[in-house]
């Protein structure tokens, strides 16, 4: 290796933007997941109460719900809370609210349910159940961006099931064609080995070594590169109003050792498929 830096370090760096790229997509996922957890530890249910519903309904309609199953707790709130939340959240924006002649906000309860029970499916019905009460005129819960989110969270992650794909062959290509140039410029090298006695695995056995330690180099480079950027990343995020919203974290130990591993695997292979010709002859 070191009387081919030129061509290890092509390799390897080659490995290393491939490993980035592949740790990149994971990283998004794990957080992306993360997130999507948090919202559904805190999913709830707003059913908009009809205009005509009289207060002494309430009560009723509450113990309704709460009976439906995966309900954890109901709220009742009235649309003079309602009103009043609104203004402090638009405080700033306080002019709109001075020409309204009377409340437009409806009475609604507020469905808390229970975490165990909180996946899409079963919001989904439960949000049904809760519109067939012949008081609730609406129901709402994020149905629509929660749906399309998720739709588009897919899509990411089998274009990054296809990326880790492409990718790992690439690097599996890389790998066996430094090795094939390293086999070639040492042809003459080899045969003296075999003359005088030397096995297959004996001749072979520094090359796969090679392409491993390629694995490995890149892995490890590629996963630092991804580290100094999720940290400058991470940093700016802390700096900003966003960063009570939700937090970000590296990938897991777990998925560190997976990754380097694979990049491992990459160069073993990519040398096993350029010696098989070897073989062959």
């Amino acid at each position: 290796m070191r009387n081919n830096k030129l061509l290890h370090i092509i390799t390897i760096v080659t490995i290393a933007l491939s490993i980035l790229i592949v740790s990149a997509f994971i990283l998004f996922f794990i957080n992306a997941s993360d997130v999507m957890s948090s919202w559904k530890k805190g999913v709830r249910i707003m059913a908009y109460l009809k205009n005509n519903t009289h207060e002494k309904e309430f009560p009723e309609l509450k113990n309704k719900i709460i009976d439906m199953y995966g309900v954890q707790d109901v709220t009742i709130v009235t649309k003079e809370e309602a009103m009043e939340s609104l203004k402090n959240q638009m405080s700033r924006q306080a002019s709109i609210f001075e020409n309204l002649r009377e409340n437009p906000l409806p009475d609604a309860f507020e469905v808390r349910m229970i975490a165990s029970t909180q996946n899409w499916e079963k919001i989904e019905d439960l949000a049904k159940n809760i519109e067939s009460l012949s008081a609730v005129s609406d129901v709402e819960y994020g149905q629509r961006w929660l749906g399309r989110f998720t739709s588009i969270f897919t899509l990411f992650r089998l274009a990054g099931y296809a990326m880790c794909v492409v990718f790992f062959m690439a690097s599996v290509f890389i790998v066996a064609n430094t090795i094939r140039l390293l086999f070639y410029s040492r042809h003459d090298e080899i045969e003296i080995m075999r003359l005088v006695g030397a096995t297959d695995n004996f001749i072979k056995a520094p090359f796969y070594i090679e392409g491993m330690l390629q694995g490995a180099f890149g892995g490890v480079a590629g996963i630092f590169i991804l580290f100094l950027i999720f940290a400058v990343i991470a940093a700016n995020i802390e700096q900003s109003s966003i960063a009570y919203m939700f937090d970000i974290r590296f990938l897991p130990m777990e998925v560190i050792t997976g990754v380097i591993f694979c990049s491992i695997i990459a160069g073993w292979l990519g040398c096993f498929l350029s010696l098989k010709q070897y073989v062959k002859n």
